[in-house]
């Protein structure tokens, strides 16, 4: 199989995951209950938080170290870097969480179901960045990142996009919208992933030289997500212990993916 075949399945294989999730309103009768919702979120948290660790930071340091760089220094600058850069994009884009009685960003006349498609799309930048970057790193053949670590980020990206397809699909179903209809916006949702991962992989000759910046700042942008959207939802009315057991199963999930492939 041919680099840029593999290359092609890795940058799906997150956007499937999304798919699938978001059929859960389809294929599901009701709503979902909010231990569900928050298992699931967690789950989606704890994947993250690890990818972040062992997909992008340690490799940052590692490949800085190998570029004879201090090995610290690009991984802290790419993380702060990523963390502001979600941090600008989600004061400026309008947007609306589920839970939120109130936009978020400029201000905008658009729909309330069009203001939650675009939080989850600004959410989902960051992960299509991320896996952009590992293939990206894979392709130019200068670098310790294998097609297998790639896979094992693109597979972790995908497990935690199938609970995320299903929170997002199943409260827009209440908005006066179809099943069907919420079934398309969940998957719309998650269809910035390959674009921004491909316009990543079209930029390879920029990427590998500042390759351990961009590891960094891909994880920022996860964790800013996971920090400003995903925990305080953990927290809202009952059950918050169970999306503390999701985080756990995701973040040791997503530890042994990386371990094992990578």
């Amino acid at each position: 199989m041919s680099p840029y075949l593999q290359t092609f399945i890795g940058l799906i294989i997150p956007f499937v995951g999304t798919t699938l999730g978001s059929s859960m309103v389809i294929t599901l009768r009701g709503d979902m209950s909010v231990r569900l919702r928050k298992v699931l979120l967690g789950f989606a948290s704890g994947v993250m938080i690890a990818a972040s660790v062992w997909s992008l930071l340690l490799p940052a340091i590692e490949k800085a170290e190998e570029m004879g760089r201090i090995p610290w220094l690009p991984a802290a600058a790419g993380f702060l870097a990523g963390m502001g850069f979600l941090l600008l994009l989600d004061s400026l884009i309008p947007h609306q969480h589920l839970d939120a009685d109130e936009p978020e960003g400029l201000p905008s006349t658009a729909r309330k179901n069009t203001m939650l498609l675009l939080a989850v799309t600004l959410h989902n930048i960051p992960e299509g960045m991320a896996v952009g970057v590992v293939f990206a790193a894979f392709l130019s053949g200068n670098s310790d990142i294998s097609f297998a670590s790639a896979m094992a980020l693109s597979i972790g990206i995908a497990i935690q996009n199938f609970p995320e397809g299903a929170v997002v699909s199943m409260p827009l179903k209440n908005h006066r919208t179809s099943k069907w209809k919420a079934f398309g916006l969940g998957t719309m949702s998650g269809a910035v992933e390959p674009v921004a991962a491909f316009i990543t992989i079209l930029l390879t000759g920029l990427v590998v030289p500042i390759l351990p910046f961009l590891l960094a700042f891909a994880a920022g942008a996860m964790i800013y997500v996971v920090v400003e959207e995903l925990i305080p939802e953990l927290q809202v009315d009952t059950h918050s212990n169970v999306g503390v057991i999701g985080v756990a199963l995701g973040f040791t999930v997503m530890m042994v993916l990386d371990v094992a492939l990578g």
